[in-house]
């Protein structure tokens, strides 16, 4: 059997920078079996990472082998007084419906951090608390934190034998940081990044607010893109060396197609797809992007270029159209870039230590004390006074591709197993510790049956406690159905969402059996026995037509779930619907989402809903829900 599981190559959107995808991909791949051939029915969207919209597209921004120079950045704003706040991208679409949401999304906390310089007695009892922390919880007065940001950053937390990054530990350590009165800065060193642009959002937003703390930040950038310099521009100073590769020459999305190479070797892909803009099973079947993915994958394109545009201007004081200007002048000069304030200047990463040892007043032959990621991520928030007692809120993180159950075979690829997460919710729902929910997805989808028990279970939890979804990189068909069952659903304005849709359909390989002088035969019991069993012949003109049948009962069934949960008209939804992916932005005008922000904003609209004061500290229980599997699906397996 030959299916079409939600894979990276065939069925995603990757939007990457050379070595970067705009999302993580998590790879399904096309198995065959001899006996069947069926592509099993999709409401997946390994989006835009663009991780998946169903169509192998990709954002390239290959670094140049050239190498650049820069211009003297005067990015150094050194006091929490020079952060500027920096608005949302404008939201596009019908202006009556985004002006609604945009009133509705104003009734929600902002989450936004607060800096708060403790008081004598605060800092007498976190001082005490230092004294009797653990071994491995000892800092240096006057630290650096170190934290090299390069390749994957999962949304999961990670062991501490773990070699990988984890955002949730990159965002509690600039928050630690900020009140640690051992920390007298950090240090960023960047790298290519293979993230999507939801999680580069949260970890900017974050070195903005531990800039409030007056604390520096300094980046450190010796190969970037798009994707390293909108978090570096963050930074109060950054530097490069005089041999960097710097890329900022765009964005772009390509799309592959595989239809001309079927047809070539004897293979039809027979697909039917639910929503005019699912175009999974297009790079299977076509030969060329059609009008609607090209609309929608353009669409998606400009929100992220035009937001990565604004937000530069902003942090760097120029005019939108003076950054884009500069973009399409092709700079590769390092000294370039340090003379119109790209950078603040060009260095080698020992040359920033010295100057920082220097900044610190540390002698020339002492080493400059730091203290790196991984070992500040085992400082407990309450050494430092950041946590409380009696109000706990439970953070359940689904990350992956979704299954049922854990299939037999398996090996290291992540996924949300459903009956492991159900379980969790429900240990959850049962529990009286736990004052709300923050239910934080990073998935394109998978199982549809999955999905739908998911839904319910979130939906139970719902009506006993308040439940805020939080979206990361992206949250879309069966991500989007889980998310759909909560009270509030918050995005990042990046995030790749919705993709309502499905697409299903076999492949026909009676002309390369042919070729190759293979025969089946087979003998059978019942009309449509042979559905999903007979890959050497097309559908028969009643088996076509039940398959089409249940791809648009499928679809009925998720657009309808969809309307209900979000409180909307069935025909609205089908305006939204369609299988079309759309930004955290445009959800958000379109009634698909709630608010924009992260998840310290999901955790405010959590409290609020349990009537938790927003001063109030509190505890954060976090269930991760990642599983270490890739899943071999059985026969037939709806996918969302």
């Amino acid at each position: 059997m030959a299916k079409l599981l939600s894979t990276p190559r065939l069925t995603s959107i990757h939007f990457r920078t050379v070595t970067s995808t705009l999302s993580k991909s998590s790879s399904s791949p096309i198995h065959t079996s001899p006996t069947r051939s069926l592509i099993s029915l999709h409401f997946s969207t390994r989006l835009l990472n663009l991780p998946s919209v169903d169509n192998r597209c990709r954002i390239h921004r290959n670094f140049s082998v050239s190498a650049f120079d820069t211009k003297n950045d005067d990015v150094s704003s050194s006091s929490k007084d020079d952060i500027k706040d920096e608005p949302g991208t404008e939201i596009n679409g019908n202006d009556d419906s985004a002006k609604s949401n945009s009133t509705k999304e104003d009734q929600y906390p902002s989450g936004e951090f607060e800096f708060k310089e403790y008081g004598a007695w605060k800092r007498l009892v976190v001082k005490f608390r230092m004294l009797f922390a653990f071994p491995w919880e000892r800092v240096r007065k006057g630290s650096v934190l170190t934290m090299k940001l390069r390749g994957q950053i999962s949304d999961q937390l990670q062991s501490r034998f773990s070699s990988g990054l984890s955002l949730p530990q990159i965002c509690e350590n600039f928050i630690k940081a900020a009140y640690d009165p051992r920390i007298s800065g950090v240090f960023l060193h960047i790298e290519p990044l293979s993230c999507g642009w939801g999680k580069v959002e949260e970890i900017r937003r974050h070195i903005l607010d531990f800039r409030k703390s007056g604390k520096f930040v300094v980046g450190y950038a010796p190969a970037c893109g798009e994707k390293e310099y909108y978090i570096g521009c963050a930074c109060q100073e950054l530097y490069a060396p005089p041999s960097a590769y710097f890329a900022l020459y765009g964005l772009s999305v390509q799309a592959s197609f595989l239809g001309g190479v079927f047809e070539k070797v004897g293979i039809e892909p027979q697909v039917q797809r639910i929503g005019r803009y699912k175009s999974a099973g297009d790079q299977l079947m076509r030969k060329s992007i059609s009008d609607e993915n090209r609309e929608m994958l353009t669409a998606l394109l400009d929100n992220i270029y035009g937001n990565w545009l604004e937000k530069v201007a902003l942090t760097k004081g120029k005019k939108k159209e003076d950054i884009e200007h500069f973009v399409n002048d092709g700079v590769y000069q390092v000294e370039r870039l340090k003379e119109e304030s790209w950078i603040t200047d060009i260095k080698y990463d020992d040359e920033v230590m010295s100057m920082l040892k220097e900044r610190l007043e540390i002698p020339k032959d002492k080493n400059l004390p730091a203290v790196d990621y991984r070992k500040y991520s085992r400082v407990r928030r309450w050494t430092l006074g950041l946590t409380g007692y009696k109000e706990q809120i439970a953070v359940i993180r689904a990350s992956g591709s979704i299954s049922r159950t854990r299939g037999r075979f398996s090996s290291s690829s992540s996924g949300i197993v459903a009956e492991q997460l159900i379980e969790k919710i429900r240990s959850v729902r049962e529990s009286k510790r736990y004052k709300a929910v923050v239910l934080r997805i990073d998935s394109p989808g998978g199982d549809a049956l999955a999905s739908d028990l998911m839904w319910r279970e979130i939906r139970l939890l719902a009506e006993t406690k308040p439940v805020i979804a939080s979206m990361a990189d992206v949250a879309a068909s069966g991500g989007y159905y889980m998310a759909m069952a909560t009270q509030a659903i918050v995005a990042e304005n990046l995030t790749l969402t919705g993709s309502i849709g499905v697409v299903t359909g076999k492949f026909n390989l009676g002309n390369l059996y042919d070729k190759i002088g293979f025969n089946k035969e087979i003998i059978s019991r019942g009309r449509y026995a042979e559905l999903t069993a007979a890959e050497q012949r097309p559908f028969r003109p009643e088996e076509a037509e039940l398959f089409a049948k249940s791809a648009q009962h499928a679809y009925t069934q998720f657009r309808d779930k969809a309307a209900l949960s979000r409180s909307m008209t069935v025909d609205k939804m089908e305006e939204v619907a369609q299988g079309r992916v759309w930004t955290g932005n445009d959800a958000l005008s379109r009634g698909l989402v709630d608010a924009i922000g992260g998840l310290s904003r999901a955790v405010a609209i959590a409290k609020q809903k349990a009537n938790i004061p927003q001063e109030k500290q509190f505890m954060l229980g976090s269930l991760s829900t990642v599983i270490l599997v890739k899943f071999w699906n059985s026969l037939g397996n709806l996918r969302i």
